[in-house]
Parts: structure tokens; sequence; C-alpha cells
């Protein structure tokens, strides 16, 4: 009987957006006995038989059977991605520019709580749903922060920014036909200083790029939550920043809006804290993220020192 050694893999870190390694995702984690946190593949979902001899009695043989390790899923083609990443960004502009303006219509039924639920709960559906085939960007700054950072290939990026940009007006639109006359609940447009703007802008777009980056990257971080860890995010910022700039922290959820009302106040802010505020995030991440020879030294003495994961 042929065996398979149950080698350990080393996981390396997602590529969002790149063929057999999705935006949220990774291999789980596990102990082994030394203490140190390894990776692991499963064998046995990539494990198949082949062949099986006969058993005869007459010899004594055992059957023999033989195994192989199945090859890696074949790449999401381009096409597909960029399907994936119009129709995620189009839900995601509909569902969070519909709360804000169902939220004016009607004098504030929904309440601030009730539109940030409604676009983290947007974020959270698409990741899960699409996730695997585009990444589910669903932002250009986000793209742009992955390519920056070298986890997505630049040559997609004008790609995926024009599927965003064009998801964002059609919804926009829909939304003007659907809501006539469009309402400027829809329109993020800041309610104080454009200083006060593009920094609360740019912070909140930290905040999200930095969890994003945590869970899109990191194979220690809490990938198969990472739905709902963005989503939390999402509806924290707005609860934070939406009374004041409308917490956009994406480039299109302002660009589409602006296009359909004719609304261009500040845009400048828009475009350009989110992207900044993205960059710092994953980049910030980048540096305080554990190599593997801090993440050994980390679990030698987590026996003295209580962790929420251990």
């Amino acid at each position: 009987m042929e065996h398979i050694n149950n080698e350990e893999i080393p996981s390396a870190p997602a590529t969002p957006g790149t063929p057999g390694a999705p935006l949220f995702g990774g291999f789980k984690s596990e102990r082994s006995g030394n203490g140190s946190n390894k990776y692991k593949k499963s064998l046995l979902k990539n494990c198949k038989c082949f062949g099986v001899q006969e058993w005869t009695l007459e010899d004594g043989a055992l059957p023999t059977v033989t195994c192989s390790l199945m090859p890696p899923p074949p790449p999401v083609p381009l096409a597909k991605k960029i399907g994936a990443e119009f129709i995620g960004t189009f839900i995601l502009m509909f569902a969070g520019t519909a709360a804000a303006i169902v939220n004016q219509k009607t004098n504030g039924a929904e309440t601030l709580i009730g539109c940030a639920t409604s676009t983290g709960l947007a974020v959270m559906i698409i990741i899960l749903s699409t996730g695997h085939i585009s990444g589910a960007h669903l932002n250009p700054a986000v793209t742009i922060s992955f390519a920056a950072l070298k986890h997505f290939p630049w040559k997609h990026v004008p790609m995926y920014i024009g599927a965003q940009v064009l998801a964002s007006i059609c919804a926009a639109y829909a939304l003007k036909g659907v809501f006539h006359p469009f309402m400027s609940g829809g329109v993020t447009v800041p309610s104080g200083g454009y200083g006060q703007a593009f920094a609360l802008e740019f912070i909140i777009s930290f905040n999200l790029m930095f969890v994003v980056t945590a869970v899109a990257t990191d194979t220690r971080a809490v990938g198969e939550l990472a739905g709902i860890a963005v989503g939390a995010t999402v509806m924290l910022n707005i609860l934070i920043a939406g009374p004041i700039t409308g917490a956009s922290m994406n480039p299109v959820r302002t660009l589409g809006p602006a296009i359909a009302a004719n609304n261009y106040k500040a845009i400048w802010v828009y475009l350009l804290a989110p992207i900044l505020g993205a960059l710092g995030g994953a980049g910030t991440y980048t540096a305080v993220k554990l190599t593997e020879e801090d993440d050994n030294a980390k679990t030698n003495a987590s026996s003295n020192h209580p962790s929420f994961r251990r």
C-alpha cells in the first residue's frame, strides 16, 4: 500500500484577486506539538483514490489503494472577476445609497444606526458571495492599496476601477429612477469644514483598510470571518463619521451619486482622502504584521502571558 507523507505545507499570504488566492481566505491554523503555529492544507480534500486492486483471499493480499494529490482549482477568468466586481459594487452602492435616501425621505425613520447596518450588511454578504471570485474589492482605494503592496497586479487595476465606477453610476441612476426626483440624501457632502471632512474620511478609510489587510493577507487573522469583520468596521465608521461626511470611505460611493444628482461639492475630499487613508492603513498593518520569527517567539511566551488568541 502506497502512502502519502503528511508533510506540513506552509501557507503563503493570500494575493487578493489573483488566481488561486482570493481576497478573503487562507489556510486554517493548527498548533503543532512543539507549540508553534503551523499551517496545513487538508490532504483529505485533495486526495483522490484512482485504483483499487481486488482482494484475493487465496494469496492473502490486502487491496492496494493508490492516491494522488488533486491539482489546484483552475484560475478564475479575468472576465468573471470583472463581472463579479461590477455586480458586487452595484449591490453595495444601491444598498448604501438607498438607505440614506429613504432615511431622508422618511424624516430620519431609519436613523443613523439603520443606515450603518444596511451598508455593513451589504458589505458582509457581498464579501461572502463574491470574495472567492473577484476578491470583492468594491472600492478603488482598496484596489490601489493592494496593488501598491504587491498583493494585486497593477495591470488589472484599471479594469477593476472601471467596473467599480461604472457600477456606481448605474446604481445611482437606478436609484434616481426609483426615487424620482433624486433626493440629496444619497450624495455625500460635508456638513462641516473641508479640513474636518478630509481628516475624518482619511481616518475611517485607514481603519477600514487596516482590517481588510489583516483578514485578506494574514493567515493568522480571522479569515473565515472576513465578511463579518469588514462589515462591522464599515458600520462602526458610519456611526462615527456619518453625520459629518456621510462616511464614504470609497471614491465611487461619492462619484456615482454626485454625477446623477449633479452635485460635486467637495468631491476632491472624497476622491483623495479615502485613497490616502487606505494606503496608510494597508502600509501600517504590513509594518506591524508578525513575521514567522515573531510568531514563534510570541507562541513560546504565551504560556506566561494571557492572550485572546493562544
